[in-house]
């Protein structure tokens, strides 16, 4: 049994989207201030709201279409990693943008979405709270940076030892619904 079409969707396009800003992340952080830089991070903020846009669609599909059943073989404590690692995950691709936009509003410049539509700041300018949501919002991504190797680490598991089907549930079929 596998996700249906709009789960395996979300998925891969979410899954696309935060190993691009975890890898942007972590490389613009090195770069000096210049007119590339602040393409850079515009586009990198642009990203991560998308991100919390399909989150919030992914959420609702979520709780409104169950997913498949774990084989009745699968241990309990795997049963209980996976759906801790889901639930953790899930929090943190919400908390990461919210973070960055905390920390974009604290930085006093304007939020934007892909230099079009403006969007409101969730603070006031501040210098210290700026600090503050940089230091949440750096360990959220190593947190989830973490997590994602967690997860794939367990998908190649699940596919090339135990061959259970479990990683072929999230792969696009014709199956799926």
């Amino acid at each position: 049994m596998h996700y249906t079409r709009t789960a395996i969707c979300l998925h891969w396009l979410i899954a696309l989207c935060v190993l691009g800003l975890l890898s942007v992340g972590l490389y613009m952080t090195g770069l000096k201030i210049s007119p590339v830089k602040l393409q850079i991070y515009m586009l990198h903020k642009s990203l991560g709201l998308t991100v919390l846009a399909l989150m919030l669609i992914r959420l609702l599909w979520r709780l409104t279409h169950a997913p498949p059943p774990l084989p009745v073989s699968l241990p309990a404590w795997q049963r209980v990693a996976s759906a801790s690692t889901h639930a953790l995950i899930y929090l943190l691709l919400f908390a990461m943008p919210i973070s960055g936009w905390l920390m974009n509003s604290a930085s006093g410049f304007p939020t934007k979405l892909f230099s079009l539509m403006p969007l409101p700041q969730l603070i006031a300018r501040d210098p210290e709270a700026f600090v503050r949501w940089q230091t949440v919002h750096a360990y959220l991504a190593y947190s989830l940076l973490a997590l994602v190797v967690l997860h794939v680490a367990a998908a190649f598991k699940h596919a090339l030892i135990d061959r259970d089907g479990i990683a072929r549930r999230m792969w696009p079929t014709r199956s799926a619904h």
